[in-house]
């Protein structure tokens, strides 16, 4: 079993790996050709020592995956849409700051993720509790209908865009990922063969760590107590990036080490992954070979 930390994402009609040799993002053009694009961005928690130490740097690996996910997101869309008018927003920014433009507009669309993510798993479940207040019920209780309440959008907003025929075939890219992954972490020739014979279901998913981040929100959050709304908000912002750190140590846990307390725990994002990826055409899968062949200098 080869121990490496590869991992990636999906993009649009592609696949971004990150690697040993830097960020590699394999996308097939409308000409059917394979396109790479090498990103050598140094990620913060190598510039400075303190970010790599536990608990902090699952908050700064979040941060960096973010960013580079962006990134490569807006590089593939770029290879379908060569011809279309950037909007007046965009133009006036490259206009005003040029090549610093694209770092802004990419540092935008990260906040307003964020805050978005933030508003639809945290804000919203503790506004519809804290309706629940004037009935007298225990902290326990109404942490628990929190709790329900989070898993219920979460796994809700998986289903409903799973749904979707585009972001079908963004899930057929993600299984081609983890294809992909297995195949080289099972010390096998990255053929498409081989890869097609590897299951699409991997510990260290992103999907997991969405999964665990619910979990780990609800252990920390039940230590808190039901003030009143405004507070109740700014205290679980404010322990977002424990929550992040806490669960990014689990993740790499569950990626080390194999046992059946692993294995329970990763259950449920295993499961939730039948949502998150789907099977893969051989196309897709040579895509994703050839990003992770690229991001650890195979090639």
């Amino acid at each position: 079993m080869r121990n490496t930390t590869v991992g990636g994402q999906a993009v649009i009609e592609g696949v971004m790996m990150r690697g040993l040799k830097g960020i590699a993002t394999a996308v097939r053009n409308p000409e059917g050709d394979i396109v790479v694009n090498h990103d050598h961005s140094v990620p913060l928690s190598q510039k400075y020592k303190i970010l790599r130490w536990p608990l902090i740097r699952g908050a700064v690996a979040l941060i960096d995956s973010m960013k580079i996910g962006i990134k490569s997101l807006n590089w593939s869309a770029s290879i379908f849409g060569e011809d279309e008018e950037p909007s007046k927003f965009d133009k006036f920014l490259k206009d005003r700051f040029g090549e610093k433009g694209e770092k802004i507009i990419e540092t935008i669309t990260m906040i307003f993720s964020l805050s978005l993510s933030i508003l639809l798993f945290f804000v919203v479940p503790t506004l519809i509790t804290g309706l629940l207040r004037s009935y007298d019920l225990p902290h326990l209780g109404l942490n628990a209908i929190e709790a329900v309440i989070r898993l219920s959008i979460f796994l809700g907003y998986l289903y409903g865009i799973s749904k979707m025929k585009d972001i079908y075939r963004v899930f057929q890219y993600h299984g081609a990922e983890h294809k992909a992954i297995i195949c080289y972490e099972n010390e096998l020739e990255l053929t498409v063969e081989n890869a097609r014979s590897c299951t699409r279901f991997h510990e260290r998913c992103g999907t997991n760590f969405m999964f665990l981040v619910m979990a780990v929100s609800i252990i920390v959050f039940s230590f808190t107590g039901w003030t009143n709304p405004l507070m109740r908000i700014v205290t679980r912002i404010l322990l977002l990036p424990l929550i992040s750190g806490i669960t990014y140590e689990i993740l790499r846990w569950l990626g080390k080490t194999k046992g059946p307390v692993q294995r329970i725990v990763a259950y449920p994002g295993m499961m939730l992954q039948r949502l998150t990826t789907k099977e893969p055409l051989d196309d897709m899968l040579e895509v994703s070979i050839r990003a992770l062949k690229e991001a650890e200098g195979l090639v």
